[in-house]
């Protein structure tokens, strides 16, 4: 009976070891996602014939980041290129959100079809990667308005 018994648990343990594991590699991968640098469009508020885009910005990083601008393309309900910018987003702390805005006031917002950050044209940090401002951004949008990157 013990032998079946031992048996039993074995193949249970051999049963549980691949939930085990993959639980593990799904705990690591959710680590390293916040390891860069997260943008939202949170908000599009029509300002006279333009329009005021406000962004949520979360550095994920152990590091500070001193100043970051993104080149950044807005296109129009057809898809074509309206608006190529850069965007400062200033500093963005460790861990810390932070709302940024930005007006267009050759663009309306019901003429946003989506928003494409291009690269960073400056990503300055204390210490750390100079890669990060771009390596592992996540973008999404609480708006119809696409963001891609």
């Amino acid at each position: 009976m013990t032998r079946r018994t031992n048996k039993n648990i074995v193949r249970a343990v051999l049963l549980a070891l691949p939930l085990i594991s993959g639980a593990g590699l799904a705990h690591a991968d959710d680590a390293g996602d916040s390891a860069g640098v997260s943008i939202e469009l949170s908000a599009a508020e029509v300002r006279g014939q333009g329009c005021l885009l406000s962004f949520v910005a979360e550095n994920g990083s152990a590091q500070d980041i001193t100043k970051v601008v993104y080149e950044t393309v807005l296109f129009g309900a057809k898809g074509e290129v309206a608006l190529l910018t850069l965007l400062d987003f200033q500093d963005l702390p460790a861990g810390r959100p932070r709302v940024r805005q930005f007006q267009f006031d050759t663009v309306a917002c019901d003429q946003i079809s989506r928003i494409l950050i291009n690269g960073a044209e400056t990503c300055d940090l204390d210490g750390g990667p100079a890669d990060v401002c771009i390596r592992g951004l996540k973008l999404k949008s609480r708006l119809e308005t696409e963001m891609i990157g």
